[in-house]
């Protein structure tokens, strides 16, 4: 019951083996069907010229018994009478003489059918065997008749063999006497050419059956193989699926640990340290004003307002940073102008950023993703570029949306540096990969070091990331 469930419902692997394995077995079949009807058609050609070569080989030996029996009484039928009783007895005692192996002998008809010579079935002779057929309704005598009347010719019918009592075909050839109107012939059995002919095709059907067990063979051991091998394959993608999955969990966590230290590095550094001068004026200001001071008051009163702006400012930023809202309502260029802006007043590094109209026409998960790029791309330039002039460069067109990143900092470090110590940047080239993998995208960085050293990040999205017309990719509320 179970293996019938696991039959009508496959697991992954079992449904990619069977896709493995169908085709070769569809092969396998087609390969069989065409060696057997191949084979059959050669062997039923070679069978059947066998058996042609046979009966000519039999034909020309019954032919040339006729024809030697012929010569041994031609002189006395060349100068006989057609009347001459004398003549045609000496004529029938010596066709009566010529028998030739078991079952070999002349035989004589008169045209109307009255047997005159048959040496080895004696019941036959003086009988009148006219309309006489063998047991298959082929006429018999009516046909030597013929035959002998037209010359000479072969018959084959059935007949009973004078050895075995059995019977058996038989090939005749008939000579005519048309002066004493005789059928003159002899006959073979060919039932030993049937029996080769019978034993080949057997042999043919024999090997047949080998070949296709054979191929039934071969095709079995491959299945086995591409099955072992589909077996190992997915045992072993498993294993790395797991490991990567493990690997990507564990980035996560080490991406949520990391995310929230620099949240609370900037609450604790910054926010917090604001709101305690805050809080330090406001003292200040109200022990001023109980002493009657309030000029004194002005002063420190001013100071944790500026404070507190900038604290404000602090939030907007964080939060800015954690999701910005003009993403979601105003779109990925405003929301990179923003982002270009901000970088360029915190850092000095003289930034350009330049965009086609794109009527906000990503869906959500491209402009999440080519944001958060952008971000980790000026992110690395900030702590690792030293550049002083940074453009990003976004644009549609008919492939998809291409993002380009530039900077003349001092380029990338080689691979094996990335991954060292302070390989922050290793691992925020990995997030911009994968980001762009999972939207079947491509990310492509150049970078070269020295006198024109720089650095290119190049991000792409297929065209199935950019809504139709008339929609304004804002997600559903």
């Amino acid at each position: 019951m179970r293996l019938f469930q696991i039959l009508l419902r496959p697991n992954y692997a079992q449904k990619l083996s069977l896709l493995m394995t169908l085709p070769l077995i569809v092969a396998g079949t087609a390969i069989a069907v065409l060696v057997g009807y191949q084979s059959r058609a050669l062997a039923e050609r070679e069978i059947q010229a066998l058996e042609m070569q046979l009966l000519e080989a039999k034909k020309a030996e019954l032919r040339n018994y006729v024809t030697q029996a012929r010569n041994g009484f031609a002189h006395i039928y060349g100068l006989a009478a057609p009347d001459d009783a004398a003549a045609k007895e000496q004529v029938t005692q010596i066709l009566s003489a010529m028998i030739y192996g078991k079952d070999g002998f002349f035989f004589v008809y008169d045209y109307a059918g009255t047997n005159l010579v048959s040496p080895r079935q004696t019941e036959y002779i003086n009988r009148n065997w006219a309309g006489l057929r063998d047991s298959e309704n082929v006429p018999v005598v009516d046909e030597f008749i013929r035959l002998a009347r037209d010359g000479a010719g072969w018959h084959s019918f059935t007949w009973e063999k004078p050895s075995t009592g059995e019977e058996a075909q038989m090939i005749a050839y008939v000579l005519g006497l048309q002066d004493w109107q005789w059928a003159i012939g002899t006959g073979v059995f060919i039932d030993d050419v049937l029996a080769s002919v019978a034993a080949s095709r057997a042999e043919v059907e024999a090997r047949v059956q080998q070949t296709f067990l054979y191929i039934g063979g071969i095709t079995l051991v491959s299945l086995v193989l591409v099955f072992a091998s589909g077996m190992f394959l997915n045992i072993r993608e498993r294993r790395l699926a797991d490991a990567k999955l493990k690997e990507l969990t564990q980035r996560v966590f080490d991406a949520q640990e990391e995310e929230r230290g620099r949240v609370a590095r900037e609450l604790h550094d910054g926010i917090s340290q604001l709101l305690v001068g805050v809080r330090y004026a406001l003292d200040n200001t109200r022990r001023r004003l109980s002493r009657g001071d309030g000029d004194g008051a002005t002063a420190p009163l001013e100071k944790g307002t500026e404070s507190l702006l900038t604290a404000i400012t602090e939030v907007r930023r964080i939060s800015r940073d954690l999701r910005p809202g003009v993403l979601d309502d105003l779109g990925l260029g405003p929301a990179l102008k923003a982002l270009t802006d901000d970088f360029a007043a915190r850092t000095g590094i003289k930034t350009e950023f330049s965009t086609v109209v794109f009527r906000n026409r990503l869906d959500q998960d491209a402009k999440i993703a080519l944001y958060r790029i952008a971000q980790e791309a000026l992110t690395n330039i900030e702590r690792h570029a030293d550049a002083t002039k940074v453009s990003i460069d976004l644009r549609g067109h008919t492939r998809g949306a291409t993002m380009r990143i530039t900077d003349n900092g001092r380029g990338l470090p080689p691979r094996d540096a990335r991954t060292g110590p302070g390989m922050g940047q290793g691992i925020g080239l990995r997030n911009m990969q994968e980001r762009i993998e999972q939207l079947d995208g491509t990310l492509r960085i150049l970078s070269s070091r020295g006198t024109q050293s720089g650095t290119v990040i190049e991000a792409s999205l297929p065209l199935s990331h950019l809504l139709p017309p008339g929609e304004d990719g804002k997600p559903a509320t």
